[in-house]
């Protein structure tokens, strides 16, 4: 067993995580996307909405999922390696992601944004930010945190501070979404292992109890395409924090 910072997220193969888990949409995402899409249609936005997504990585449908209703975005991302990456996407994003996009403008609000490309680049912006250290003073008004908390540690208790951090990023009552690996064993990114706490639906629950309101609780089974071997299925968990 290893904390975070036995890792070293700066080396963190961006191009290889992109190409196993995002450059095809898979039966999983398509199935979080449309629930995720579906939470945030039902919410109430202004004009002047801030949006955060935690530990973005090479995963840009989060932020794309938030992108109509958000005047700004803010990436927060740990690993120098992937910021990088996700500065150079940001400038014109890759045509894998238009896939992810057209989920998206099953929605009325999403095809209502003429230039996604032009839109997420002028609106969104990558911050370091260390989920396990201090909360920054800034709060947000919606937030989305995917593939995070259980996979930058096999230590309970820093997945339980992963957890707090994200929800004292958002103000009372933001809605927020938050997706799991489900009893992941870890996984090889370049050659590297890089760690998993093994997790399962009840776990979340507990953990969310006291951070989250009107909590719904998703399982999603393994498509058709497993990601690759080393874990049961994805939840997905929405709700309002406290």
């Amino acid at each position: 067993m290893a904390g975070n910072a036995a890792y070293d997220w700066d080396s963190f193969d961006s191009g290889d995580y992109l190409e196993h888990n995002y450059a095809d949409l898979h039966d999983e995402d398509r199935k979080i996307l449309n629930i995720v899409r579906d939470f945030l249609c039902g919410q109430s936005f202004d004009t002047h909405t801030r949006g955060v997504d935690v530990g973005t990585g090479t995963n840009l449908y989060p932020a794309l999922a938030m992108l109509p209703f958000c005047q700004e975005i803010s990436l927060l991302e740990f690993s120098g390696a992937n910021r990088r990456w996700l500065a150079r996407q940001l400038r014109d994003y890759s045509a894998n992601w238009e896939s992810y996009w057209r989920v998206l403008t099953e929605r009325e609000v999403y095809r209502s944004v003429q230039q996604p490309r032009e839109r997420l680049r002028r609106h969104t912006t990558v911050l370091k930010w260390d989920i396990l250290d201090s909360v920054p003073e800034v709060k947000w008004d919606v937030g989305t945190m995917f593939f995070v908390a259980e996979s930058i540690t096999t230590f309970r208790e820093e997945f339980t501070t992963a957890l707090g951090k994200f929800c004292a990023l958002l103000k009372p009552g933001a809605p927020f979404a938050m997706t799991f690996m489900e009893n992941s064993k870890g996984y090889e990114v370049g050659g590297k292992l890089f760690p998993a706490l093994g997790i399962g639906v009840a776990d979340v629950r507990e953990e969310m109890a006291e951070l989250g309101n009107d909590l719904r609780i998703h399982h999603v089974n393994i498509g058709a395409q497993p990601l690759r071997d080393g874990y049961s299925g994805m939840i997905l968990a929405h709700g309002y924090v406290k």
